[in-house]
């Protein structure tokens, strides 16, 4: 991707290329939608915004910002849609990066499996130190380092308390903050954990005969059953926006890395900014007395 004296920017497909490199599509689920959902192939990139999720509020911070290009983690159409008329909320995001010459582009599930990948980022951000291994691994990969989730431990060991708090210093503060299910005593070693919706993991967790597993989004009947089994892991649970921001540093630094080797010495002229903007879902908390 050599940079041009005439153009000293990257074009989008020469971004978007240098990206799929690092999280190749053909790593997402079936069912995902991940890659380009708009803009020009052909047009400069000179900044990029990263964020978890493509809603209003970071368009508003990209355009703020000048962003010619949002990557995000979760997709901006991930079910079918038959329209984006500016009068939906999906609609009048398209029409606004549109009409700003912003692209938006979504590394989702390949970006989960990948190594290092999301669930690599919330390890490092509550406290796993050493070799990580998958909790699911990925059985296309035959070096077994790709799959969901990962698997490491404590430099010192935590009481499950203790363990919960760090959790919740590591992560983006969020209204429904951190919850926790066991004995608040229990010493925490061994940790699995998932970024975003984990609880189809539970059993893959409690396999690996781990003292604690984190991840987001865990029903009730689910982890109220689990937590009653005999040596069952402790549960961790987070705000899903929370346990996957972790990964923007991590795909912004790979991202800028894979582009300055490409574009030689100079580097690539790309400024990158990781969106600090709260979107998880829940924005308020409500407690009786």
């Amino acid at each position: 991707m050599p940079v041009s004296t005439e153009n000293p920017h990257p074009r989008l497909s020469d971004v978007t290329a240098s990206f799929e490199k690092i999280y190749p599509p053909s790593w997402a689920a079936s069912w995902d939608a991940v890659g380009l959902a708009c803009g020009d192939p052909d047009q400069p990139v000179r900044k990029i915004l990263f964020a978890v999720d493509p809603v209003e509020a970071v368009v508003d911070e990209a355009l703020l910002w000048g962003a010619d290009l949002i990557i995000t983690h979760h997709p901006l159409m991930l079910r079918g849609v038959h329209s984006v008329a500016a009068d939906t909320p999906k609609g009048r995001i398209v029409h606004r990066l549109i009409r700003s010459g912003t692209a938006l582009y979504t590394a989702h599930t390949n970006a989960d499996t990948a190594d290092p990948g999301v669930s690599d980022a919330l390890a490092r951000a509550v406290g796993l130190t050493g070799p990580l291994r998958p909790l699911d691994p990925d059985p296309t990969d035959p070096e077994g380092r790709r799959g969901i989730g990962r698997i490491g431990t404590l430099d010192q060991p935590l009481i499950l308390h203790d363990f919960a708090d760090q959790v919740a210093r590591g992560l983006p503060a969020t209204a429904g903050g951190v919850r926790a299910a066991g004995d608040p005593d229990r010493l925490i070693t061994t940790v699995a954990v998932s970024g975003g919706s984990g609880d189809s993991l539970l059993g893959a967790a409690r396999a690996a005969g781990v003292d604690a597993y984190v991840t987001s989004d865990l029903r009730h009947h689910p982890a109220s059953e689990f937590v009653e089994e005999p040596g069952a892991p402790a549960l961790v649970d987070t705000a899903h926006f929370a346990s996957e921001w972790p990964w923007l540093t991590d795909g912004s630094m790979h991202l800028a890395d894979a582009l300055a080797r490409e574009a030689g010495p100079g580097g690539a002229n790309v400024e990158m900014r990781v969106s600090t903007t709260v979107t998880d879902a829940w924005s308020q908390t409500f407690h009786h007395g």
